[in-house]
């Protein structure tokens, strides 16, 4: 089996548009939650996201392609451009054909579908927009980055709810590791701020009223974020003999479910995916030295998986330094582990690990170095980033130092 390396990265999120910005805002702890301007929120409970802030798309696509793609789409096809910029690849006819672009969106067109709904529900007219479908389909972010670089191998997109990225990331990762394609583009993107969806997540119940504050002892819950993360994904091999630069390696997944409850955590089902992503590395929990945690912030979900990695990692649980980026981009549902990916690759090659933000006072159900409110410089080896899905759907990743 052939090594895989991270050649190009690309973000954009409540952070910045772009990846400079975004590891500049971790690395300041700087969180980029706030109050949500896309959509009046006085129906809502809540009123703070991560959003992307001033996000102009005609600074990005022209207006037939806006009329085409939805926001959610959008985020992706600019990661993904930044990401095939940074890696400098030169996308021929042969190479399209050994490539592969997997994603992972938990929601899909989410503000297509829902002016969809206004126009027949709540205007009562018979006739919604011609294109409702192939803006709204989940796939369409895929589709658009194979037209874009014309990819024509394995095109498709993960659906598997907070995990979407990661399990996109991590079948992008086999693929290129069995040499069944050459390169390829994964992550996720997620543009969830439509009011039908901001309403269902209010009834949940699990959105906090002020800010994300994982693992600590106040927290109130997760803050919706939005974005989009690719990393481009090659053979070390390949990426050595054209003189790319190399961020980091990605070493191993893990996957696992739950079979338990639809939205209640299981610590061993957690831990499960983590043992998985250590046994496909052909590493021991001694060498990972950081954690980029699930981390939401709300009260079942960090005790579970400050749960699951003591039993994962025993009295090598003191030592590993784990912190949350929810608690800056926010939680990006189907994006989410894709930014955080991006992060763990970052603090590997940059040697700085980001820290959790807002964090007021340590909770005895989550004793861990949590690296709160300010980033610290670790030179680390081995990285995990989790992320732990509604439906018990569990995904992790492992990467190494360049």
């Amino acid at each position: 089996m052939r090594r895989v390396v991270v050649t190009g990265v690309g973000t954009i999120s409540a952070l910045g548009c772009n990846t400079g910005e975004f590891w500049r805002a971790l690395a300041a702890g700087r969180s980029g939650i706030g109050p949500i301007q896309v959509l009046d929120t006085s129906r809502l409970r809540f009123h703070n996201g991560a959003e992307v802030r001033g996000y102009q798309p005609d600074g990005h696509f022209t207006d037939k392609q806006v009329d085409f793609i939805d926001r959610f789409a959008q985020f992706a096809l600019i990661a993904a451009r930044e990401a095939a910029r940074d890696a400098a690849i030169e996308w021929t006819p042969e190479l399209g054909e050994s490539a592969a672009v997997v994603t992972g969106s938990s929601m899909g067109g989410q503000s297509t579908e829902d002016a969809g709904f206004v126009e027949l529900y709540q205007r009562g007219n018979s006739r919604v927009n011609p294109l409702t479908i192939p803006r709204a389909m989940s796939n369409a972010g895929a589709s658009h980055i194979s037209i874009e670089f014309g990819i024509t191998g394995p095109v498709y997109t993960v659906s598997t709810a907070c995990s979407s990225a990661n399990h996109a990331i991590g079948q992008a990762f086999w693929m290129v590791r069995s040499g069944a394609v050459e390169v390829a583009i994964a992550g996720g993107s997620e543009a969830p701020f439509s009011m039908g969806n901001l309403k269902a997540w209010e009834a949940l119940r699990v959105v906090s009223p002020d800010t994300c504050r994982p693992f600590s002892r106040h927290r109130s819950g997760m803050i919706l974020g939005e974005g989009a993360a690719m990393l481009v994904l090659e053979p070390l091999e390949r990426a050595l003999a054209r003189g790319a630069r190399i961020h980091a390696e990605i070493t191993g997944f893990g996957m696992s479910s739950d079979a338990g409850h639809i939205t209640q955590p299981s610590p061993e089902g957690a831990a499960r995916a983590m043992r998985a992503a250590l046994a496909d590395s052909r590493i021991a929990p001694e060498a990972v030295g950081y954690i980029n945690a699930h981390g939401t912030a709300t009260a079942a979900n960090d005790v579970a998986e400050a749960a699951a990695i003591r039993a994962i990692f025993g009295t090598h649980a003191a030592r590993v330094a784990v912190s949350s980026t929810k608690s800056m981009h926010g939680h990006a549902l189907g994006a989410a582990g894709a930014l955080e990916a991006v992060a763990t690759v970052l603090a590997l090659r940059e040697w700085v690990l980001p820290p959790t933000a807002n964090f007021l006072e340590p909770d005895l159900a989550c004793d861990l170095d949590v690296v709160p409110n300010t980033a610290r410089a670790a030179e680390v080896e081995y990285a995990l980033s989790n992320s732990f899905a509604f439906g018990g759907l569990n995904a992790v990743l492992a990467f190494r130092r360049a």
